[in-house]
């Protein structure tokens, strides 16, 4: 990076802006009357970004996001926009952030400081960059365990593990209760839907919004996005592939992630907020980034606020849980199991984790245009496994949608203690209660639907 030589000024109550190397004019107004002007040295420059300059995270180039406090209008917001030369690229609404363009002679990590000096501003932080937490692996075989494991070998090929049994969600039993009302939504924030395909094809309110491509066609062009849609809400009882696990709900998408399964926070931040205002019920976000950041919390936070069941992986890489899935008081961070009902070794740890579920050998919808090549030299139909915590989030989700349909009148927080609380504590030899690991503990759909029965000692 260029040594810095940035003139700023900071007018009365510290409102700061830097220079371009163009005279400075003083900005007239009750806010802005007085100013001095600093030079800042190299030296002094050196030691303030130290932290950003180490910055290993990865964000998009040029671009920052900012919110500003609300007491300051929407003029003097703008005021402040040009006196730091940066424009909008757009407002994300209700949750009020400005995703920004900055000018190319500043560096993300100056703008950002600089930003962050200024009171009317409550934060500013790079655009960082989210990925998926699984890739589709294997081909389609013809179990799925994660429903209803009956010890049976995870696979047709030789050596393929063996299942556990009763390593599952008990998902029959509690299907018993209910399975899904067609009036409840689920959101995902992922790379889209295959409308075509015959397990999703009556599944979906409407093709849904594309803030990749800015456009309302939801498109999957990756396949993660199908592949997740499909565990949580798959048609079911139709004679043919897979059930999901809840079998009535809608779908509906929002892609915020590329065709190499790589996402903006800020085309994230504005799908979280659209699916919510959306009639959205459920978020289920199979996706996450290693950087904590204010305005990814403001999002999941206005949804969690505005009534949505917000679930999230906790991701991959046996590291610490990812965001979002780590702003625990609002959603819901997912573990992964596998089928013996023991923690993936894999699986993302911490105290945020809430509960846990299947995320090894997933069984679920590829799109139709999948080329058979992908997952050997043969045909296959479009179905395939996968691994990862992004296959575990939604079938917490699914369990989430259809609590919501049996009572339709619990709040958000209800629902979320269900899901916690009604959970099996597979781990418990080891780790009794709630532990690091899989929170909670793996789902339990029979618990979590079924009422209470209670009936006397000896009967």
């Amino acid at each position: 990076m260029k040594k810095w030589k940035t003139t700023a000024l900071i007018f009365s109550l510290s409102f700061l802006t830097i220079s371009a190397g163009a005279p400075q004019k003083k900005i007239e107004g009750p806010k802005f009357q007085k100013y001095r002007r600093i030079n800042f040295s190299n030296n002094l420059h050196d030691s303030l970004l130290t932290g950003l300059q180490n910055e290993t995270k990865p964000f998009v180039s040029g671009q920052v996001l900012v919110k500003f406090r609300p007491s300051l209008s929407r003029y003097w917001r703008q005021m402040a926009l040009t006196a730091y030369q940066s424009e909008t690229i757009t407002i994300i609404p209700k949750v009020e952030i400005y995703h920004l363009e900055i000018p190319e002679y500043t560096s993300v990590e100056e703008m950002v400081y600089l930003m962050n000096m200024n009171p009317f501003i409550e934060y500013a932080e790079p655009n960082y960059i989210a990925h998926i937490t699984m890739t589709p692996n294997d081909p389609l075989f013809n179990m799925q365990y994660a429903l209803n494991n009956t010890g049976q070998t995870i696979g047709n090929v030789p050596g393929s593990p063996q299942g556990k049994e009763n390593a599952d969600i008990h998902a029959s039993s509690g299907w018993d209760e209910e399975t899904g009302k067609d009036s409840v939504i689920i959101g995902f924030v992922d790379t889209g839907l295959d409308f075509d395909h015959p397990e999703l094809q009556n599944k979906y309110v409407s093709r849904g919004k594309d803030f990749v491509n800015d456009d309302d066609d939801a498109t999957d062009d990756h396949g993660h996005g199908t592949h997740i849609a499909s565990i949580a809400a798959a048609e079911t009882n139709n004679g043919i592939g897979i059930a999901g696990v809840a079998w009535n709900c809608k779908i509906l998408p929002a892609k915020a992630i590329d065709d190499l399964g790589i996402g903006t926070y800020a085309n994230i931040i504005e799908a979280i907020r659209w699916l919510a205002d959306s009639g959205a019920h459920i978020i289920n976000l199979s996706i996450g980034g290693e950087a904590d950041s204010a305005a990814l919390e403001d999002a999941v936070k206005y949804a969690y606020t505005s009534g949505v069941v917000v679930v999230a992986a906790a991701g991959n890489d046996s590291s610490s849980v990812l965001y979002p899935a780590a702003y625990d008081s609002y959603c819901l961070a997912v573990a992964a199991t596998d089928y013996n009902d023991a923690h993936a070794s894999w699986s993302n740890t911490g105290p945020q984790v809430d509960i846990a579920a299947p995320g090894e050998r997933i069984l679920g919808c590829v799109p139709i245009w999948y080329p058979a090549q992908v997952w050997g030299d043969f045909d296959v139909d479009p179905y395939a496994y996968g691994y990862g915590t992004s296959s575990s989030a939604p079938f917490v989700a699914g369990l989430a949608a259809l609590i919501k349909s049996l009572k339709p009148d619990l709040s958000t927080r209800d629902i979320m203690n269900i899901i916690r609380y009604s959970a099996d504590d597979v781990n418990q030899d080891l780790f009794p209660g709630v532990d690091d690991y899989i929170g909670y503990g793996r789902i339990n759909l029979e618990k979590a639907l079924r009422p209470i029965r209670i009936t006397k000692l000896g009967k």
